[in-house]
This record gives C-alpha cells, sequence and structure tokens, in this order.
C-alpha cells in the first residue's frame, strides 16, 4: 500500500481545533437512537416507575455518545493510511494529515474515562456494557484483532453494537432483568443487515476490486455478489430471531411485518444507488420515503406493544393445542 502522503501542511488553531472536533463525528450520534428500543420495551412491558428516569436517560446519552466518539477518534487515526485510497473519505483531517496524533490519543481516551465516569452514576450493569460498547471499538479499529480487516468478521463485529445500545437503553430503566436473547440475536442480525449494505455500497462506488482491497482489507475477499449473499443471510437470520421473540412474548407484534419487511426493502434498494445514503447512515433522515416508512413501522410496534388482541393467540397456537380445546367443548 504506496498511497501518497500529503504534504504536511501549515495548520493555524482554528484549524486543529475543527479538525479534532471533526473525528469525534458528532454528527454519527442519531445513531444512538439504537439505544431508545432499549429504553421502551421495559417501560411497556413492566410499566416501570419514570421516577428519576429523565436524568438517567440524559446521563445515559451523553455517557453513549462519549464512548462511541471515542471509537470514532481512534477510529480515524488508525485508517488515515487507508482512507486515502477512499473516493471521499481521503478528505477527512486525519487522511489530510491535519489532526495532532499524539493529542488525538489523549483525546481518545479522556472520553472513553468520562463516558465510564457517567456510566458508573447510572448502574453496575449500564458500565460494564458502556465498557464492552468500548472495546468491541478497540478489537473492530486496534491490531492486532482490527476485526475490520477480516471479511464478514468485520460486519458482525460491528454490528455488535446494536444489541450492546439496546442493552444500555434497558439498563437505564431497569436492573431487575434482561433483554430476551431472541430479541439481542434479532437486534445484532439487523444491525449486521445494515451494515453489510454499507460495505456493498462502498465496493460498488470504488468500482476497482484492487484500490478497494487497499482501501479496507476485507475487501480484498469480497465480491458483490457475496456481500449480496451476506446480506440475505443476516436479513433472513433477523426476522427468524424477530419471529421467535414474537410467538414467545408478544403475538401481536406479528401483524407488523408488512411494515418491516418493506422498510428493509427500502433500504435494499437505497444501497444499489451511485454514493448510496448507506454509506453515510447519519444522513438517512434526508431519504423522505424512508422515513415515512420507518415512522409508520416504528408507530405501528409501539401500539402492537400497548394492546393485547386475544384472538391473535388463538390464531397462531399450534395446531395440536387448537383441537384440544375443540375437543373438550
Amino acid at each position: 500500500m504506496d498511497a501518497a502522503l500529503p504534504a504536511i501542511p501549515k495548520v493555524s488553531m482554528a484549524q486543529r481545533i475543527r479538525a479534532h472536533v471533526y473525528i469525534m463525528r458528532l454528527d454519527h450520534s442519531i445513531k444512538n437512537v439504537f439505544v431508545l428500543p432499549g429504553v421502551l420495551l421495559p417501560l411497556l412491558a413492566a410499566h416501570r416507575d419514570l421516577e428519576g428516569l429523565a436524568v438517567r436517560f440524559i446521563l445515559g446519552m451523553v455517557s453513549v455518545t462519549l464512548i462511541a466518539c471515542s471509537n470514532y477518534v481512534i477510529n480515524e487515526l488508525l485508517d488515515a493510511p487507508f482512507d486515502r485510497f477512499h473516493p471521499t473519505k481521503r478528505n477527512r483531517p486525519a487522511a489530510l494529515r491535519l489532526v495532532n496524533t499524539p493529542i488525538a490519543y489523549v483525546q481518545w481516551l479522556a472520553m472513553m474515562a468520562a463516558g465510564l465516569f457517567l456510566a458508573s452514576r447510572i448502574s453496575s450493569l449500564f458500565l460494564i456494557t458502556a465498557a464492552v460498547l468500548w472495546a468491541m471499538g478497540c478489537a473492530y479499529n486496534i491490531p492486532p484483532v482490527r476485526a475490520k480487516d477480516v471479511p464478514y468478521l468485520d460486519v458482525l463485529v460491528e454490528s455488535v453494537n446494536n444489541p450492546l445500545r439496546m442493552l444500555l437503553g434497558w439498563f437505564l430503566v431497569t436492573s431487575a432483568m434482561v433483554p430476551p436473547i431472541s430479541l439481542l440475536m434479532a437486534y445484532w442480525m439487523f444491525g449486521a443487515y445494515l451494515m453489510a449494505l454499507k460495505r456493498f455500497s462502498e465496493y460498488r462506488q470504488i468500482g476497482d476490486p484492487s484500490i478497494a482491497g487497499s482501501y479496507r482489507k476485507s475487501f480484498a475477499h469480497y465480491s458483490e455478489q457475496s456481500l449480496l449473499v451476506s446480506v440475505l443471510a443476516y436479513a433472513s437470520t433477523a426476522m427468524l430471531f424477530l419471529g421467535a421473540f414474537i410467538v414467545r412474548y408478544r403475538i401481536e407484534l406479528i401483524l407488523c411485518f408488512p411494515a418491516v419487511g418493506a422498510l428493509m426493502a427500502a433500504y435494499f434498494r437505497l444501497a444499489f444507488r451511485h454514493d448510496s445514503p448507506c454509506q453515510n447512515p447519519e444522513k438517512l433522515y434526508r431519504q423522505r420515503g424512508l422515513m415515512i416508512l420507518l415512522v409508520i413501522t416504528v408507530s405501528l410496534m409501539v401500539a402492537l406493544l400497548s394492546v393485547r388482541i386475544p384472538r391473535m393467540s388463538e390464531f397462531f397456537s399450534p395446531t395440536s393445542e387448537m383441537l384440544e380445546r375443540q375437543a373438550r367443548n
């Protein structure tokens, strides 16, 4: 890998500060929306007391944001040599050598420490989960593990942040119980589906497999076909685990399946656009059609979590149970 290094520019203090703020990727904080289902589900399921939740929620969201920003800083630093091969990421401050590397490492550790301190003010389970979120960022970015260089593992390690965020939201509300494994697995695989489509759109835009492999080592082992096959595997697994959760815990949610399918199909279609918005999930709010589908899906899910439809349980009960009831009658 011999990307031409840009000449070290003369950087003003204002430019340096802007560069260090940029590498925190505060605009990516919108991804913390994945914390909200973890907050909502225990509230709806157990009608938990809301006393003190507002303060915990604010502390928790600041903590999660600091941990995520810490991970983004190390990502920017270690990815700079590779980003120079990317058509747009080559303009990132670290790739342009606008960042003071020693200060950036201090920035990385300071945000982690601040995030974990705030997490400790909430609960021990929240603190442990926040620490795992940070550790997964290290495993994803830092050699010798550097999971982002390993095909398929790159997607699975990055998307594990989804269930971790759900757990963080859950532990903001309660530490007395944990979400079902089936739900966490569905959340993980749904995140993998999103991430694999991001990889597909990136690979497709670069267009040249050799350049793609220089930008991201895992791309040397991918093809458009293999990425799409993995997308199908993640989507199928996500829906199977979601189905297992629904049948066991909330059968009414079966009615939201068409909306979930439409939402996933709309996102899949976006991945084929040139300069696809899937490459920048923090900007997906600009996709009006996708946002309308998202609002409809989320609203339907919240409504179905709030009501009981007894006939649904009877309709979807196993055939043997139906026959037994008919025989008793």
